[in-house]
C-alpha cells in the first residue's frame, strides 16, 4: 500500500505497525487531553505521532468494526491528533465500510481533518494463501489504484494548506 501511495507523489509515507510500537492497554492516570503523561511509552508514542503532518489508517473490519488495538493507541493522545489530515483504507471480506463510520466518529472527535476519499478494500479466499497471507498486494489493491492517487492529491492538498 505505501509503495501504491509513493506512485507519482510528492509526499513520504511510512508504515508504522501497532506491534511493534507495543502500548499497553491504555494505562495513563489522566485523561490525554493533559498531555500529562506519567509512562515513557507515552511520550514516546506521542513524539512519534507528532512526528506526521497527516495519516492513512489501513485496518481490517472484525466482526462491524475496528480493531480494539487501534482504538488504543489513538485512545492514548488527543491534542497530538488535531488537525491532521487522515484518510482510511479498510479491507475485510465485506471491505470495511461498518469498520471506516465506527472510525471516522472518533477521528471527528479528535478534532482531524477527515480527507473525502477513503478506501473499502474487498479481499476474497482467492486473494490469500492458506495461512491467510495476501497472495500478491499489488493485484488485490489493483481495482483501488484511482482511489489511492485521489487520496494522495488529497494529502497532498490537505498538507499545503496547513
Amino acid at each position: 500500500m505505501r509503495d501504491s501511495l509513493r506512485e507519482d507523489s510528492d509526499l513520504d509515507y511510512d508504515l508504522l505497525d501497532l506491534a511493534e510500537v507495543g502500548l499497553p492497554f491504555l494505562d495513563e492516570p489522566r485523561k490525554a487531553a493533559l498531555q500529562r503523561y506519567e509512562h515513557d511509552h507515552t511520550r514516546a508514542w506521542s513524539q512519534l505521532v507528532q512526528s506526521y503532518h497527516g495519516f492513512v489508517f489501513v485496518f481490517p473490519q472484525y466482526n462491524w468494526g475496528y480493531p480494539a488495538v487501534l482504538k488504543n493507541a489513538v485512545d492514548y493522545l488527543y491534542r497530538e491528533w488535531h488537525e491532521r489530515p487522515a484518510s482510511l483504507l479498510t479491507y475485510g471480506t465485506r471491505g470495511g465500510g461498518k469498520a471506516a463510520e465506527q472510525f471516522i466518529s472518533v477521528l471527528h472527535g479528535l478534532h482531524m481533518r477527515l480527507l473525502d476519499t477513503h478506501v473499502e478494500a474487498v479481499i476474497t479466499e482467492q486473494d490469500v494463501d492458506e495461512d491467510g497471507q495476501l497472495r500478491d498486494l499489488y493485484s488485490t489493491l489493483q481495482p483501488n489504484r484511482d482511489l489511492l492517487r485521489k487520496i494522495d492529491a488529497e494529502m497532498t492538498e490537505a498538507l499545503t494548506k496547513s
